[in-house]
């Protein structure tokens, strides 16, 4: 298929979903969600929806299932560590009919240049129905390091997912 009639890629929807107990409950500013939604915009996403959750394994899987049907990509920020209350992997395994390892594996390759602390982060990347869910470390600079790390490859990921499958020349 050539490059005049290929079809035009639908608009990069996304949503940001920041998992923090106490910024769900008012006692912290949330810091990496906002950093993320701004990445993303400058990366050409039209961020819909922002979400606050505490760190509970069904409120995450919840705000997931729900913003799935909305939006193409899910950016989670939080919650990724191997603290007692960091879920959102075992959140995001949940909802996922499919799980991308190459992804995370890429962010904490990535990081791992700025911090050894890097490979501590359990972050996952699948998908859901015609959305992608990727999980991102919870301080800023992590998630938009993490994110900077594999954003060229989200467009392509989500043209597949959208079983746009042909290969250009």
């Amino acid at each position: 298929m050539s490059s005049s009639t290929a079809e035009p890629r639908p608009p990069l929807t996304a949503a940001v979903v920041t998992v923090s107990d106490s910024s769900s409950r008012g006692e912290r500013e949330d810091r990496s969600g906002p950093s993320v939604v701004q990445f993303l915009e400058q990366h050409n996403f039209i961020v819909e929806a922002r979400e606050i959750v505490p760190d509970e394994p069904v409120q995450i899987q919840n705000v997931l299932i729900r913003l799935a049907r909305e939006v193409r990509f899910i950016a989670t920020t939080g919650g990724t560590g191997i603290a007692p209350r960091d879920v959102t992997p075992e959140a995001t395994s949940a909802v996922c009919e499919r799980l991308l390892p190459g992804i995370p594996e890429l962010m904490r390759s990535q990081g791992r240049k700025k911090t050894r602390f890097a490979v501590l982060s359990r972050g996952l990347c699948g998908v859901r129905g015609r959305a992608l869910i990727l999980n991102l470390p919870g301080s800023p600079a992590g998630a938009v390091e993490s994110l900077q790390a594999v954003i060229d490859l989200i467009p392509h990921a989500l043209d597949l997912i959208s079983g746009k499958t042909e290969h250009s020349q």
